[in-house]
Parts: structure tokens; C-alpha cells; sequence
């Protein structure tokens, strides 16, 4: 395939953005799963009750996945919108952020007791 656009050592700059977006989203998912389990083991050998400790590692797992998930949308975007915008792509996109974003509301969920678009003092 020959490029048109701007190429960096052969590569579309789009191309390697998206690809490091990933790999960065990848890596916080990674970082995410040591901090969660440090935190957990904190709040464990402070004489939380189990449930609490629980709470502790969905909630800071939750956050870290929900920023993953955030960056890969984005580089999902990058590669469709500037790599290859056929109506497919355009329509595989839409399916992606669709399923990302009700993994999302049910992360928040999970880890908050809440939709997203409540406050907490509704909730109450």
C-alpha cells in the first residue's frame, strides 16, 4: 500500500501515534494490576474488613482501566479516521465505541454503586 500522507522512515505518523497510544493504554492496564494489588494488600494489612478491601482494588482497577479504554478509542480513531475511512471501518468504529462505552458504565457501576451520569448525592 502507498502512503500519501506524511510518513515517518516509511511508516504513517498515524499510523505509529495509534500504535503507541496502544501500547501506552496496554501499559496502564499492566501498572494498573500492581498499583491495584499494592493498594488491596495495604488496606488488608491495615485491618480493613474484607469487603473494604475489595472496594479498594475495584476501584482503583476500574480507573485505570476505563483511562485504558479511553486510549484505545483514541487510537481506534486516529487509524480509522486518517488510515483507512471506508464506510466499514467508519461502521466497525462505531461498533467499538458502542461496547467500550457500556464496558464503561459498567465499571463505574461496579466500582462506584452508581451510573455514570449520577451524582453521588442522587444516588443517596
Amino acid at each position: 500500500m502507498t502512503s500519501d500522507g506524511p510518513t515517518v522512515g516509511g511508516w504513517e505518523i498515524a499510523e505509529a501515534v495509534s500504535e503507541w497510544i496502544e501500547v501506552v493504554a496496554v501499559s496502564v492496564i499492566a501498572v494498573t494490576v500492581l498499583i491495584s494489588v499494592a493498594l488491596m494488600a495495604r488496606s488488608a494489612l491495615d485491618g480493613s474488613g474484607a469487603a473494604r478491601v475489595f472496594q479498594v482494588f475495584k476501584e482503583s482497577f476500574s480507573r485505570g482501566v476505563l483511562l485504558s479504554l479511553d486510549l484505545l478509542i483514541a487510537a481506534d480513531i486516529i487509524r480509522t479516521v486518517t488510515l483507512e475511512p471506508s464506510l466499514e471501518n467508519v461502521g466497525a468504529l462505531g461498533l467499538l465505541v458502542v461496547v467500550r462505552t457500556f464496558l464503561s458504565w459498567a465499571l463505574v457501576l461496579e466500582a462506584e454503586g452508581r451510573w455514570p451520569w449520577q451524582s453521588a448525592a442522587e444516588r443517596r
